[in-house]
């Protein structure tokens, strides 16, 4: 994918980006407003990473159709939208991270399945790892599919659900047996009896509307068992590790858009900067630049090679530290009452908390990039 090609896909993105200004702070207001107006703002189609199949009218960039199934188109488009409203952009209807499982493990007959039910109408999808107690780490799973009869019931609980209140379909990792081969992931639509989803109380990115998830002696049949015909080696937990390492620059350039709003709303509002402040704005130019040009390096990584996380970790750890220091500080260059007196700086300064908590909080990468840096996949991290 050359660089004039992506030059011209940012500033496409960047177009698009201005139709979800509007909406931004209701929105955060009241998150429901996502399932009255689909797309936020948005043609919400081009951007939700369907097949060609069913998607009649892609982003067309140059005459190119443009899908956005490659994790590099993704992250400078996504990047773009985030950069006027991050919580939109993961407020989309489409199939998410869910689609991630379903091209790895689901046979023909599950693929159509999720599809036409994802593409009849605009509908969201979830992806239900986390749990309440022991969060993504699959030896704490507590969620159980366990056969009955001819078919199999499914209970748990799960929490932290993006768009799981407001979703028809999902995948849902569930444990049938001891071990990390005994994960699996089951294709669940959520009107099943015993399915219950409530949205939760947030902070940030609000309107993507976390959710719990509970399941009651669910019933699920063998053709709900995704990857069943596969290995025990891939199955749920090759196809969670693969979809965690895909999405983690996704969530990377999220949190590089709000940095990039943050330093924009700084440079636009402040008037005066003292010398010690010009060298900060210096060191965050370079810094966003430098960590785009990683972003981009960690999702070209991934589509190479989605078994390797290393450069997804890395990009992760240092997009949301980045954020962090940018909006915080961003509050204090603009004075007191900046954030009533901007009140999408407020939106920015909670939002940028946020990405800590997704697809593996710093410690999680922090220890992937050690092992990556020791099996030498990274030939150096230390910059990370």
């Amino acid at each position: 994918m050359n660089t004039d090609f992506l030059t011209d896909l940012r500033a496409h993105a960047r177009a698009y980006a201005d139709l979800l200004r509007p909406t931004a702070l209701d929105l955060d207001r009241n998150p429901d407003l996502a399932v009255s107006s689909p797309g936020c703002g948005l043609p919400w189609r081009p951007f939700a990473g369907l097949p060609a199949e069913y998607n009649p009218e892609p982003l067309r960039v140059g005459g190119r159709p443009v899908l956005l199934h490659s994790c590099v188109e993704r992250v400078v488009v996504l990047e773009e939208l985030a950069r006027v409203d991050a919580g939109a952009v993961l407020a989309l209807p489409g199939p998410s991270m869910s689609s991630s499982v379903i091209g790895d493990l689901a046979d023909d007959d599950q693929r159509q399945r999720f599809w036409e039910r994802v593409t009849a109408e605009p509908t969201w999808t979830f992806f239900a790892m986390t749990e309440p107690t022991h969060g993504s780490d699959p030896s704490g799973m507590r969620t159980t599919v366990r056969r009955d009869g001819d078919g199999f019931l499914l209970n748990g609980t799960k929490r932290y659900i993006g768009n799981g209140a407001r979703s028809r379909i999902g995948v849902v990792f569930a444990r049938r047996g001891a071990g990390p081969l005994g994960m699996v992931a089951v294709l669940v639509d959520t009107d099943l009896p015993g399915f219950t989803a409530a949205p939760l109380s947030t902070r940030g990115v609000r309107a993507l509307q976390l959710s719990e998830l509970r399941m009651a002696d669910v019933p699920v049949t063998q053709d709900d068992i995704l990857g069943r015909r596969r290995s025990a080696t891939r199955q749920g937990m090759w196809a969670a590790t693969r979809t965690f390492n895909r999405y983690r620059p996704v969530v990377s350039c999220l949190a590089l858009g709000v940095a990039q709003a943050a330093y924009d709303l700084v440079v636009t509002q402040r008037r005066g900067y003292r010398v010690a402040e010009r060298h900060l704005l210096t060191d965050w130019e370079q810094r966003l630049t430098g960590t785009r040009a990683l972003v981009l390096a960690a999702a070209r990584s991934a589509d190479a090679n989605p078994g390797d996380g290393t450069l997804a970790a890395a990009a992760k750890l240092r997009a949301t530290r980045l954020a962090e220091e940018i909006t915080t500080t961003a509050v204090r260059l603009l004075g007191p009452g900046a954030r009533w007196e901007h009140p999408i700086l407020d939106k920015l300064l909670r939002d940028a908390r946020a990405f800590e908590f997704m697809e593996g909080t710093g410690n999680v990468q922090r220890l992937t990039l050690a092992e990556g840096y020791l099996q030498r996949r990274l030939p150096d991290v230390r910059a990370a």
